[in-house]
């Protein structure tokens, strides 16, 4: 069953299909630019794509079919980042932002296409998965702006980019495209821009139809490594321990006797 919602004035768009979660920037008119406001409600629509106990896997993406997202919206730095007090509570939002994505239980896919800057590339490299078309353009201008990037972030961004690349984007502020994001390992794959919409479908479905459990107990336990804290490791350990008397166990024993595709409901 598909339902739809729109968060920030429509700027932000979350919609589920066929046990798939969608989360659109909907602002392609401004390369996808992510206000302040947008940036507030990032993890509100991430939690009413979670509270759909039918959706196994979210794709973020950006609406229109040029841009992922040019990053915060510079245009209102202004008036919502002027001064120490209002930069720090901004950052806050952004924070809260890539945190949901980092932390949502179920596996986070980012479909990137065209320009993925600034604060959008933050909300990727906290997205557990990176699909990008041939002409993803990457950057992280924030030294360019006078501006420290949020540190909340860089540890996602040294996870998946390592540290020599991250420093140089960073120091920088220079753009790569996606041949060299795909060999320094910072997205998964580059489709052709026509294919990656088809692509990202089909790895979605891919996850979905796994046991949703056992995608949220590795999803915890790679965080838990990741991190080294006591608390994530215990985290992943009681999703673990769940798996060995749900429903799905049982189920994926008896499709692997039966040679059969094993149907999962989460349970």
């Amino acid at each position: 069953m598909k339902s739809q919602r729109a968060f920030a004035d429509g700027a932000l768009l979350a919609s589920t299909l066929d046990r798939k979660g969608y989360l659109g920037i909907n602002a392609p008119d401004r390369k996808n630019a992510i206000n302040h406001r947008m940036w507030r409600e990032i993890p509100l629509a991430l939690d009413w794509l979670c509270d759909h106990a039918d959706v196994r896997c979210i794709v973020l993406r950006g609406e229109g079919d040029r841009d992922f997202s040019a990053g915060a919206d510079i245009t209102e730095f202004d008036a919502v980042r002027g001064d120490p007090e209002t930069a720090r509570e901004y950052e806050f939002s952004n924070a809260a932002a890539f945190r949901a994505v980092r932390l949502c239980p179920i596996p986070v896919i980012a479909m990137i296409r065209g320009v993925c800057f600034g604060g959008a590339f933050g909300l990727a490299a906290a997205a557990d998965i990176r699909l990008a078309s041939n002409d993803a353009v990457f950057s992280i201008p924030a030294g360019r702006l006078g501006l420290a990037y949020p540190v909340d972030a860089i540890s996602d961004i040294v996870e998946t980019a390592g540290p020599q690349l991250a420093k140089s984007l960073l120091f920088t502020g220079r753009r790569i495209g996606a041949r060299e994001a795909l060999s320094a390992g910072l997205i998964l794959s580059a489709y052709h821009a026509s294919d990656l919409p088809a692509n990202t479908e089909e790895f979605a479905d891919d996850v979905a139809a796994s046991a949703p459990l056992s995608n949220r107990a590795s999803k915890a336990a790679i965080r838990a490594a990741l991190s080294g804290n006591a608390e994530d490791r215990l985290q992943a350990l009681e999703l673990a321990e769940r798996t060995f008397t749900s429903d799905d166990y049982e189920e994926g024993r008896r499709a692997f006797g039966e040679k059969r595709t094993p149907r999962f409901t989460g349970g």
